[in-house]
């Protein structure tokens, strides 16, 4: 008789998009940081991925949080994230940290991506900050592969809190890679206004790291023209707190389902997203911070506001994150 274990497969689940992946091993990356290399418990490929792809895990208490593929997209034998221990976050690095050995079996999600590595780029510039220089390296990679000339600049506060050195040595030797540490020399520091002070044609910018990071990355480029630069965010910005109500609206808003014309209310001090779901409407979430898009809905109908980090202007238009983005309209319709 065939038993559990016999059986295992990194088998998709065709509603949810999951994969069932065993943990093959666990490295010590820099301070704090761990990488986790996932492969197939039955030893078949695991589906492709693109550089700048990020994959769910689905961790042993219930949470569910986001990491980034650092390897190169080429290899289809296993997926590979790096995960710095955060004491003062929402907990799911220290659980990453804390539950997950060696041999395990854990559940994660398709790879998905929303920080991709454009077609027409001749030029591009990677700038990571920190421990946002997972999805950059997978993008080195990739560029590599493809003859792309690139160029990574790579932020830290010291060579230890730096991740994947020995793998990076040859990248370094190249003069692909450069590295920025805080605790380096002074002319060794990322002059990001000197980096980016002059948008050349065919030159693509991405960028990744903690909030201070973005913020000095998005001023630097701010004269680079559209379609140009692309970051990531791997935690929401800090903004002001307010009441989440429906701004122009402060009876709510009456959201239309389209298949069904079954209306839902959502109240001036409702989240939207808890508002669906409690009449019956189940749109899944996980990150709840506007970052992951898994609640990406399209609406038909209606005004909104974006509260969001991961959709350009063109994806507004027609799509919301019912996790942070709000209703504006006394109506909307969501292509549901």
């Amino acid at each position: 008789m065939d038993t559990v274990l016999e059986r295992e497969e990194a088998v998709q689940d065709i509603e949810t998009g999951t994969l069932d992946v065993r943990v093959k091993q666990i490295r010590y990356e820099g301070k704090g940081i761990n990488s986790y290399e996932f492969t197939s418990p039955s030893g078949k490929p695991l589906p492709r991925f693109e550089a700048g792809s990020h994959i769910d895990i689905h961790l042993k208490n219930g949470v569910i949080r986001q990491y980034s593929l650092c390897n190169s997209p080429a290899e289809r034998n296993r997926y590979v994230i790096a995960v710095l221990k955060d004491d003062n976050g929402r907990g799911g690095s220290r659980a990453v940290h804390e539950s997950i050995a060696a041999g395990d079996i854990v559940t994660i999600s398709k790879p998905r991506n929303h920080f991709a590595l454009s077609e027409e780029a001749n030029k591009v510039i990677l700038i990571a900050g920190g421990i946002g220089v997972t999805p950059l390296k997978a993008m080195a990679h990739e560029l590599e592969e493809r003859g792309v000339d690139f160029v990574m600049h790579y932020c830290a506060r010291s060579a230890e809190a730096a991740a994947f050195g020995p793998e990076l040595e040859r990248m370094q030797r190249s003069g692909k890679l450069r590295y920025h540490f805080d605790d380096g020399e002074e002319a060794n520091r990322l002059d990001l206004r000197a980096l980016l002070s002059e948008p050349t044609p065919g030159t693509h910018v991405h960028y990744c790291g903690p909030g201070g990071f973005m913020a000095a990355c998005a001023d630097a480029v701010s004269h680079w023209p559209n379609g140009t630069v692309h970051f990531e965010h791997f935690k929401a910005p800090e903004q002001p707190k307010r009441e989440p109500t429906c701004t122009e609206n402060q009876d709510g808003c009456d959201v239309t389902i389209a298949s069904t014309g079954l209306v839902v209310h959502v109240g001036p001090n409702q989240n939207f997203s808890e508002a669906l779901n409690e009449s019956g409407i189940e749109v899944p979430t996980s990150c709840c911070a506007g970052l992951c898009a898994t609640c990406k809905v399209r609406y038909l109908e209606g005004e909104v506001e974006h509260n969001d980090f991961i959709l350009d202007d063109d994806d507004r238009k027609e799509f919301l994150t019912i996790c942070v983005s709000r209703p504006v309209s006394k109506t909307l319709v969501l292509d549901l």
